[in-house]
């Protein structure tokens, strides 16, 4: 079988019904990965994920390559076993997180040299070692190397950079190619388009990634402060460019408006903290809107979190209870608001194979937004 399947795509749009086949499960596209930044989702336990069906989650290479470092992982056998979690994993190359640390990194053409934020420590990351740590991990799909440029930024700047990060992407392909798994299954690896808002850096970036050929294509470099609306302009235009028998995927996005808009112009698969860590901060995502539950209106409120939602959070504590916690800064507070948040977001997912399945996607995702815009709990 092989590793996805394109099962339908929209008459209106260009939303698309997939399966993602990997070593630890099936994933239906298209899908939201909770981050699970260093071997962990944050405020949850794997059995909570569990019961809200989450399909897959994504794990962060830097952070787990620093703390608890390659030689722990191996030891246990990999995350998978590390964190009793079966079902697949998505590893970033780490790559967004070194180069947010500008004063602490040396970019080179071979990689990039950078101290640890833990301890100051020096450390390298080359392609090839970005894919060896990815092979420790055991990470059921894995991401190249490359460098996330910050917005604005300069046209020849933006060259220079895509220009190294396809000679990262070649290097890393090569090595994926001639090394082999650490545990007994098959892993993937994805290219990362980047080009920040040049449409044509855009274009040329994408064709040639995937003239390398790769299991999947991601597009970096979004959301990082642009207007929306030029969010979506980049998404449409690399979608027109990447393959219709492989699996797209947007990184680092977003809002729920962001999502179900990225969908419809063809993007099969996310991954966001905006779920857990907002959350920590008292916004509830629900089925019927969104709000701060610090908000005083809550304070006697009895209504279940959310009653249309199947998952012990959500059903049987009151807003007014949530409130309270919160308030309190009580830790079982941060995990149902976690779970909330991250059922919902699931639930997105789910309304939206059902509606591209109906071929009824672009009607339901405008009622949806409109109401979800406008409706006060």
């Amino acid at each position: 079988m092989s590793f996805f399947q394109l099962h339908k795509t929209s008459t209106k749009s260009k939303a698309r019904l997939g399966n993602l086949n990997t070593a630890h499960g099936n994933i239906p596209t298209p899908i939201f990965m909770p981050v699970g930044t260093q071997g962990t989702v944050k405020a949850t336990l794997p059995k909570e994920l569990l019961e809200i069906d989450t399909k897959i989650i994504l794990g962060n290479t830097y952070h787990l390559y620093l703390r608890p470092g390659n030689d722990v992982i191996k030891h246990f056998g990999g995350l998978h076993k590390f964190m009793n979690w079966n079902r697949p994993i998505l590893t970033d190359s780490g790559g967004f997180q070194v180069f947010s640390l500008q004063e602490l990194r040396k970019l080179r053409d071979d990689g990039v040299q950078f101290k640890s934020h833990i301890d100051g420590s020096m450390h390298f990351f080359s392609p090839e070692s970005v894919v060896d740590t990815q092979r420790i991990i055991g990470s059921d799909i894995m991401m190249v190397l490359d460098e996330c440029v910050p917005y604005p930024a300069d046209y020849n700047y933006v060259k220079r950079s895509v220009n190294l990060s396809l000679q990262w992407a070649n290097l890393s392909r090569k090595h994926f190619l001639n090394t082999d798994p650490v545990y007994d299954f098959k892993q993937m690896q994805f290219a990362i388009g980047q080009g920040s808002m040049y449409k044509d850096l855009r274009k040329e970036y994408i064709e040639k990634i995937v003239n390398i050929g790769f299991e999947g294509y991601a597009i970096g470099g979004l959301s990082v402060g642009e207007p929306a609306e030029v969010m979506y302009e980049i998404i449409d235009i690399c979608t027109n460019y990447m393959p219709n028998d492989k699996p797209r995927y947007l990184m680092g996005v977003g809002t729920p408006e962001n999502l179900l808009e990225a969908i419809s112009r063809g993007i099969d698969m996310f991954d966001c903290v905006m779920p857990t860590r907002n959350a920590r901060n008292g916004q509830i995502f629900t089925t019927k809107g969104k709000f701060n539950i610090r908000n005083n209106r809550f304070k006697y409120s009895n209504k279940p979190i959310d009653p249309n939602l199947n998952n012990y959070a959500s059903q049987n504590f009151t807003l007014g209870y949530l409130r309270h916690l919160t308030i309190a800064e009580e830790i079982l507070g941060l995990q149902l608001a976690s779970m909330q948040n991250l059922a919902f977001y699931l639930w997105l997912m789910e309304q939206a194979r059902q509606h591209i399945a109906n071929d009824s996607f672009e009607n339901w995702k405008n009622e949806f937004l409109n109401l979800y815009k406008n409706e006060k709990m």
